[in-house]
């Protein structure tokens, strides 16, 4: 049987204007023979659109998470002081299978901690005791591998204790460090699939002194879909859902300082990309340094890769914001900021 649309064909046929409930079927129906292609929208002067967009929304209530939400959906963990003075933060994370609508129509077998996409973004702070009850509640071993230091049993991988088997349960306990932006995902394998399908969060780690006070602060975690498992993503997204931010843009005021934690855990392809349209932002990969590298609109990331971005608009309006792979951007990562005075 041959495949309906490989993502390239589908963007030929302008089928991210048509994705209603109808588009989402006949991209979901995998195994049909081709059809005629569809023109695409276009506006009063006969010119296609300049950027493709969505036909509704997905239920966010039944997904049971919000990407605006995640935005700033910081978890401090509950908060106790340890013996010698330290703090303690301790975290419940679950997995579950989940199925997910990523698009209007179109719903995804994922796997899941806390059973949103992406996981909980775990905050601490520099020398804080982390403690993570992880409980697996899926049908398949899963584990919590994090970027940071720690002792090689705590690391999440085959052959340490880490790697939880179905219905069972364990605790991950390590020292808060190094102070920077990092990430947490699955490390069972296939490793690209168990992360591919959703186990995957930013984990924060705030320097000692803090960084400096900014306005708004924002957690982006860039990825993709791949719906229908051909190890070639369909959709990609920040805080999962294609094209959220800009069916629902970002609102900022004008002069206030922006601050990005921003991930990539793109499967299925070497890089990802976010580019600021009409401004420049402070760049600080990793988070691990207080003085940023570079003052720029575009950044390049490879998987895992992460920096924080800090910056601040003069001027009001609707400012762009997506991957500059155009193709990444006409398949759902793209959003917009709302500037107002």
């Amino acid at each position: 049987m041959s495949k309906l649309f490989s993502r390239r064909d589908f963007l030929k046929a302008g089928g991210l204007t048509l994705l209603g409930t109808a588009g989402a079927a006949a991209l979901s129906q995998a195994v049909q023979p081709a059809k005629a292609a569809p023109p695409m929208q276009t506006d009063h002067g006969g010119h296609e659109d300049a950027m493709a967009m969505a036909v509704g929304e997905v239920d966010h209530e039944r997904n049971g998470f919000n990407p605006t939400d995640i935005l700033t959906d910081f978890d401090y963990g509950k908060v106790s002081t340890l013996e010698d003075g330290r703090t303690l933060r301790e975290y419940d994370i679950f997995v579950i299978n989940k199925d997910v609508e990523v698009m209007p129509g179109i719903v995804y077998p994922a796997w899941t901690y806390n059973g949103r996409i992406p996981g909980p973004t775990i905050r601490a702070t520099e020398g804080d005791l982390i403690r993570i009850h992880f409980r697996n509640g899926s049908s398949h071993p899963h584990s919590m591998h994090f970027h940071g230091v720690h002792p090689s049993e705590m690391d999440g991988v085959p052959g340490t204790p880490g790697v939880i088997n179905p219905g069972e349960s364990f605790t991950y306990e390590f020292d808060a460090e190094p102070f920077g932006l990092h990430l947490y995902h699955c490390h069972v394998f296939p490793l690209a699939r168990h992360i591919a399908k959703g186990l995957y969060g930013a984990f924060i780690i705030d320097p000692k002194q803090g960084r400096p006070p900014v306005d708004r602060e924002f957690v982006m975690v860039m990825s993709g879909f791949d719906v229908d498992f051909d190890d070639a993503n369909d959709f990609y997204g920040v805080n999962a859902i294609p094209f959220h931010y800009q069916l629902n843009p970002i609102q900022i005021k004008v002069g206030e300082t922006v601050r990005i934690y921003l991930v990539n855990i793109l499967e299925f392809d070497l890089i990802n990309s976010f580019h600021l349209h009409a401004n420049f932002f402070n760049y600080y990969p990793t988070g691990t340094s207080l003085t940023p590298l570079e003052y720029t609109d575009t950044i390049i990331q490879g998987q895992a890769q992460r920096g924080i971005l800090e910056f601040s608009y003069k001027y009001p309006g609707l400012y762009m914001f997506h991957a500059h792979v155009t193709e990444f951007a006409e398949l759902g990562w793209t959003g917009n900021f709302e500037v107002i005075p």
